[in-house]
């Protein structure tokens, strides 16, 4: 079984080397939809919901990895090196751009196309639930971030960061579950 898994891994390291957009795409896509299954099941799902879980795969896949590979290449052209204040000013360039930017088009296509409702219901739970995402987001990812500039060389940092995702997506679920019981 460890041969399987190293040589497994020296395939995705050719692939990730050959092909960065796309090893990152799929592997964004792949981390969204075990995080979306994991969730289902934790938040007692019996059945898997196979569209919602497609929604979500395609969502990294077609979103999530390729912004990510393209906005870690210009913030390695906008700040070079890994000085402490380069990662500073990494850190918050993307906690000040791409990190509102993110969560307000996740919560608007979660809402319009994985739940299918109507926009004027979409936007009002944007307005009421945004401003507390977006508060959360700055209190965990910019620890993310700073160990991601800091520590990882440019082909790791979107598949580091679709991983945490993954993580973080399972522990929203819970923390969402958590309150809908205790009310």
């Amino acid at each position: 079984m460890g041969e399987l898994a190293k040589k497994g891994w020296q395939q995705y390291m050719l692939q990730l080397q050959l092909h960065p957009l796309r090893t990152k795409a799929i592997t964004a896509g792949v981390l969204a939809g075990i995080s979306d299954s994991v969730a289902q099941k934790l938040s007692g799902i019996q059945n898997l919901q196979l569209k919602r879980l497609l929604l979500k795969v395609l969502f990294g896949f077609a979103y999530g990895g390729p912004f990510g590979h393209f906005l870690h290449k210009l913030m390695e052209k906008m700040f070079k090196g890994k000085d402490t204040k380069t990662v500073v000013r990494k850190v918050l360039f993307e906690q000040l751009t791409s990190s509102p930017w993110n969560n307000l088009l996740f919560l608007f296509y979660y809402g319009l196309v994985v739940e299918g409702r109507p926009l004027s219901q979409v936007k009002t739970k944007v307005k009421k639930d945004y401003p507390s995402v977006q508060l959360t987001s700055w209190m965990f990812w910019p620890i993310i971030g700073w160990v991601n500039h800091q520590y990882l060389p440019l082909q790791f940092r979107v598949i580091f960061h679709s991983f945490v995702a993954c993580c973080w997506g399972i522990f929203l679920n819970l923390r969402a579950r958590t309150k809908t019981i205790s009310k």
